[in-house]
């Protein structure tokens, strides 16, 4: 018996390893019915920012939603090779969208050389995402350092403690730096801003909101800056605010 069922695993284990894949396609939720879709004349705002803003108070009113700041960013080398991450932006404003960073990490190589961006938020409990494009430029160093000196001591400690994306060791080594840090920080009561780290603000050309329906139809209102000599005819295309337009997009 006991050899039985030792065969009976391998095979089991060898049947799972040929075929190397999970069908997880019903894991789905049911989401928002059609009498709920997000139309254009639910839109507070007709510039995207003030739209942003609409629904990242609604985001942060839901008791769901842990980190309504988390954003992936989407950055790509010289040579097209894409990658993607999750920051926290930290403020947003009708000239873009802020986060902070190390310079020396990948994100901010490929954004020095190539500033085109593109950033997610995914708020899964609202049944909504906003997707922004656009061109990221490096904060002043001045507004760089007063963010600095805001965060707690303990971050403060991380940021000089890591460099980010360099192998290290252990992590009990980066936590004892770190708690080295924060030591002498604490008794010396200021702490300089690291050369190496800053902010990025996003300022962006489209701005695409999206919200889920369990029919599949989920509604896509997105706002871009208008082409050369193209103009608003009410129908497929809808003029703005601050020189946007927007459009809906099928799903």
């Amino acid at each position: 018996m006991k050899l039985k069922r030792q065969f009976l695993s391998l095979v089991t284990q060898y049947r799972y390893q040929s075929k190397m894949e999970v069908d997880i396609s019903g894991l789905r939720k049911q989401c928002r019915s059609k009498d709920e879709a997000f139309l254009e004349k639910d839109l507070v705002s007709k510039e995207p920012i003030g739209q942003f803003k609409a629904w990242y108070d609604e985001v942060c009113a839901a008791k769901d939603v842990l980190f309504p700041g988390a954003m992936c960013l989407a950055t790509a080398s010289q040579e097209g090779y894409p990658s993607a991450r999750y920051v926290i932006c930290t403020s947003f404003s009708k000239d873009g969208f802020k986060f902070f960073t190390d310079y020396s990490s990948r994100k901010s190589k490929e954004m020095d050389k190539n500033p085109n961006v593109a950033a997610t938020f995914y708020w899964a409990a609202c049944d909504r995402s906003v997707r922004i494009e656009g061109q990221a430029e490096k904060l002043p160093e001045e507004e760089s350092t007063v963010a600095f000196k805001s965060r707690p001591v303990d971050a403060q400690a991380a940021v000089w403690a890591s460099s980010q994306s360099i192998p290290i060791e252990s992590k009990t080594l980066l936590g004892e730096r770190q708690s080295e840090l924060r030591d002498k920080f604490l008794a010396e009561k200021e702490v300089s801003k690291p050369s190496y780290w800053g902010g990025y603000i996003i300022r962006p050309s489209a701005v695409e909101f999206w919200q889920a329906q369990s029919n599949r139809l989920s509604d896509r209102i997105r706002f871009r800056r208008p082409e050369d000599g193209e103009t608003p005819d009410g129908k497929l295309l809808h003029e703005g605010e601050d020189g946007w337009v927007y459009e809906r997009l099928s799903p």
